[in-house]
């Protein structure tokens, strides 16, 4: 019995070509993005008489990972912070000056996707 030698470059082709074809499937199988996933946290950063406080930078901490994200606020005071994880605690406050507001907290055993928070800022 005798055993017939494949050549090298044979092999190199057909491993060449099975590697083409798996890169190929797995670019063309699009990524399932759900984008029902992730919350909405969103709000107003307001003074004492409830005027939007221009400039102000609010601070978004997830409480597992210590991850920090910042928004500065514009003319309307409006901050907002999509996809966050639904699996996740978070606390937002704002800073403007030498003023804070209190920290708010975000659990994630609530059930909204979409959660608003006022922040206000005592500006004395």
């Amino acid at each position: 019995m005798t055993r017939r030698r494949v050549p090298i470059r044979n092999a190199f082709l057909v491993a060449g070509t099975l590697l083409i074809m798996f890169c190929v499937a797995a670019h063309a199988a699009p990524e399932k993005k759900d984008r029902t996933q992730g919350r909405l946290l969103l709000g107003k950063v307001l003074d004492q008489q409830d005027n939007p406080v221009v400039n102000a930078v609010v601070y978004l901490t997830n409480t597992r990972t210590h991850a920090v994200k910042t928004y500065i606020v514009g003319q309307d005071g409006t901050y907002r912070f999509p996809g966050l994880s639904p699996a996740a605690d978070y606390e937002v406050y704002a800073q403007h000056d030498r003023g804070k507001s209190d920290t708010k907290s975000v659990s994630q055993f609530e059930d909204r996707s979409q959660v608003y928070i006022d922040l206000r800022i005592n500006t004395r």
